[in-house]
Order: structure tokens, then C-alpha cells, then sequence
């Protein structure tokens, strides 16, 4: 099941994103931002409330586990968003999606203590692969001593540690819980939502000094962000409660399929034969990994 449940994450989340990029440019990061939480919370608000009436109810265990997992994802993801949108704006659409999906090679490593993952020589070899394919994608070989501020690279790097933070900490929210594992990941879901949403509004008010100010700016086109994120969320979320969100995630580097199609199709890009082979590199990194040593 959780094979049909991340494809079409990931498909919702390649549609998702482009139509984010899209929203960063006409009413900027912060707004962008927000609109995949303030305006998915509906939609997760009356799932969560279905699988909850269809699975039953869950309890936490007496700890404190599932309020700072849950916690930490939230705040991971609106980093991981953001440095997302500024590799796009940084460098390229299709280059800073590629190189945000260096996550599951992340969410391998950030799991070893965190989730008991082992890794193998076959996944060092990949983790090693991964981020070569980083640097050979985006470097400019002319100018290799100042390859460190690429600002591209560094953005979508960020981007990947911080969503594979996301995805181990979603998981560890989840299994905090006790009850049915697909309401503990709705419930989850929403909470993120939720810590999401407040923080984010409260910025953006305080910015543009405008109580309205997450409501005033392409409302529609904010609507449809917020609702392909939550489909994919959702998705997302299920995956990582029910298996190794390692492997969730690498499965979901279907998604880059579409990535270069929006690329070509929305925004009109092309990438180089340098830029394929280290798309390429990184594909086969994550293959790699999961392979190797994910049980």
C-alpha cells in the first residue's frame, strides 16, 4: 500500500512545487511559504477527521516524544520550503528540486541514531556518489575555489537536510502515538500544520503590518499550492508512519520526472549535459543507499 500512497505524493508534490515557484515569484518567499500550510489545513482538518472516524482514535504514551519530534518537523519544513524556493530563485527550477532530493541519502544518515538504521560499504559508496553528483550538477569548474558560494548549491543542500529532518521526525512523531498508525499520521500532519501555520502568519502580518496579509495576495493561486500540498502531505506522512522514510523517500524520486517537465514545459529552462550527470548521479546515490541498507 505504501508503494500507491508515495506515488502519488509524489505527483502531488511535483505539481505543487511548481506552482509554488510560481507563487514565490508574484507575492514572495514568505508567502509561498505559508500558502502550503495555511491554506492545506482545511483539507487536512476534514481527512484527519475521516480517518479518525474510520480507524479510531490514538493517545499519546505519557511522553514528551511526540510534542518535540512533531515540533522539530515543523519548523524543519518551513526551512526546507524555504531554501527550496531560494535555490529556484538562486538557480534553477529544475537544479534546486534535484538537489533538495539529496534527502533520502540524508534521512539514511540523520536515522542511524535516531531511527537504528545501519548503513553498509554499498551506502557509504552512495552517500559519497550523492554528493559528488552536488557538486558536478551545479559547480562552475572555471571557478572551483569559490564553489562554496555557489549560492544554488548551498540552498538546495539546505533544502535536503532540513526535509530529511522532516521526514525522520514526522516518522517519530508518528510511532509516539498509540492507536490505528494512519490517524497518528493524520494527526501528525495536522499538528505540523498547525505550528506551521501560526508562525508563518504571524511573520507575514507583522511584516507587511496587515492582520489580512496571508488572505490579500493571489488568493487562487494560493488555494491550489495549499491543496496539492496537503494531498501530497498527506501521502508524504502516511509513507514515513508505515515504513522507512528513507525508502519513502526514495521512491518518491519519481517526482523528478515531472520536476523536468514542469522545468521545460512552465519555465522555459534547459540544463546542460554537466547538469544531467550530476542529476543522474545523485538518482543512482539514493539508489544506492536504500539498497544497501534499508531492512
Amino acid at each position: 500500500m505504501w508503494i500507491f500512497i508515495t506515488l502519488f505524493a509524489a505527483s502531488c508534490q511535483s505539481a505543487r512545487t511548481a506552482y509554488q515557484n510560481t507563487l514565490a515569484r508574484e507575492a514572495g518567499f514568505l508567502h509561498a511559504t505559508m500558502a502550503r500550510s495555511l491554506y492545506g489545513l482545511p483539507l487536512v482538518t476534514l481527512y484527519l477527521l475521516v480517518v479518525w472516524w474510520l480507524f479510531g482514535g490514538v493517545s499519546l504514551n505519557g511522553t514528551m516524544a511526540f510534542w518535540w519530534a512533531a515540533s522539530v518537523c515543523a519548523l524543519a519544513q518551513i526551512f526546507a520550503t524555504y531554501f527550496m524556493l531560494r535555490a529556484f530563485q538562486s538557480g534553477s527550477y529544475a537544479i534546486g528540486t534535484l538537489l533538495a532530493k539529496t534527502e533520502a541519502v540524508l534521512a539514511a544518515l540523520i536515522g542511524l541514531p535516531l531511527l537504528h538504521y545501519t548503513l553498509t560499504l554499498g551506502s557509504w559508496m552512495g552517500i559519497g556518489l550523492g554528493v559528488l553528483g552536488a557538486v558536478v550538477m551545479t559547480v562552475k569548474w572555471h571557478n572551483l575555489r569559490h564553489a562554496h558560494r555557489d549560492a544554488s548549491l548551498l540552498f538546495g543542500l539546505a533544502s535536503g537536510l532540513c526535509f530529511a529532518m522532516t521526514s525522520v521526525m514526522a516518522s517519530m512523531a508518528s510511532h509516539s502515538l498509540s492507536g490505528s498508525i494512519i490517524t497518528s499520521a493524520g494527526v501528525t500532519l495536522w499538528f505540523v500544520l498547525v505550528i506551521q501555520s501560526i508562525v508563518l502568519c504571524s511573520l507575514q502580518m507583522v511584516k507587511m503590518r496587515d492582520v489580512k496579509a496571508p488572505f490579500r495576495r493571489a488568493f487562487r493561486l494560493s488555494c491550489q499550492v495549499g491543496v496539492l500540498s496537503s494531498l501530497g502531505s498527506i501521502g508524504w506522512f502516511t509513507g514515513f508512519a508505515l515504513v522507512n522514510p528513507a525508502l519513502v523517500k526514495t521512491l518518491g524520486q519519481i517526482e523528478i520526472l515531472g520536476t523536468l517537465y514542469y522545468s521545460k514545459v512552465r519555465f522555459s529552462e534547459t540544463l546542460s549535459k554537466q547538469q544531467w550527470l550530476g542529476g543522474t548521479m545523485i538518482m543512482i546515490s539514493v539508489i544506492l543507499v536504500v539498497a544497501s541498507t534499508v531492512k
